[in-house]
């Protein structure tokens, strides 16, 4: 069922994203060649508990982390471990949650350990344009196949894949709600975007196929040709006129 979020409901969920949104900074400024990827989750951890919220992640399904951690090839569902140690030329992937009051959040980001190939910048700047892009089609009146086609003209003129058997999502109690929202789309298709609905928009992109598996350890999931991969995501409020991204502080717009 679709619902939408009362004024109530959307101030606990903008502090949610207000939290998922500094506890993504603290990562973000921690990310170099020789950090772990458990050090990340740590950090993540603690700025999270001390906001008064809970990692969303932690325990979902028995995950491990507290954030994904998805470096290279791994599209999405990392898990989080002291053998991970990041190097230069590595880009790496932080969807990080948070549970505020009961309300969820959810976040993405993909960034660069030390100096990247010219691939992955490409990768990164489109799959980052194709997050906006689709964001600006998150108003009240249109639908979510609106979203998906603002995401697939950014991304498929490069050439890049985009997996279908994974999307973004709304958001509420729940870390999964309804509707799905697909990075790929016809205009004017799908569930209807309504007023005060929260999704999760999210392009995952890969430089090559768009086919994924899914590793031996249930969680990781990898390009199938092992292709560079990103992420990027952001909760996101539906307004009559526009939207409010749930994920940033004021300052950061």
């Amino acid at each position: 069922m679709i619902t939408t979020k009362s004024e109530r409901e959307l101030d606990l969920m903008r502090e949610a994203g207000r939290i998922a949104f500094e506890a993504q900074e603290v990562v973000r400024a921690a990310i170099k060649p020789g950090v772990s990827t458990k050090h990340l989750d740590d950090l993540a951890h603690r700025y999270i508990l001390s906001q008064g919220a809970t990692p969303a992640f932690l325990g979902f399904d028995g995950f491990t982390g507290s954030i994904c951690a998805s470096v290279n090839e791994v599209l999405v569902h990392g898990i989080p471990s002291s053998d991970i140690i990041l190097k230069d030329g590595d880009i790496i992937t932080i969807d990080v949650g948070a549970v505020y009051k009961g309300y969820y959040s959810d976040h993405a980001w993909t960034y660069p350990v030390g100096e990247i190939s010219e691939a992955a910048k490409v990768l990164l700047q489109v799959s980052e344009d194709s997050l906006f892009a689709g964001i600006e089609a998150a108003v009240a009146g249109n639908r979510v196949g609106d979203i998906g086609h603002a995401v697939m003209s950014v991304v498929e003129p490069y050439g890049f894949g985009l997996p279908v058997e994974y999307s973004g999502h709304g958001l509420g109690t729940s870390m999964h709600e309804e509707p799905f929202v697909p990075n790929v789309g016809v205009p004017g298709k799908g569930a209807l975007l309504r007023k005060n609905m929260v999704i999760a928009i999210e392009p995952m992109v890969q430089i090559g196929t768009n086919k994924t598996e899914v590793l031996d350890d249930g969680w990781n999931v990898v390009s199938k040709d092992r292709s560079l991969t990103a992420h990027y995501e952001h909760t996101v409020l539906v307004l009559e006129n526009g939207y409010e991204i749930l994920t940033r502080t004021k300052e950061a717009f």
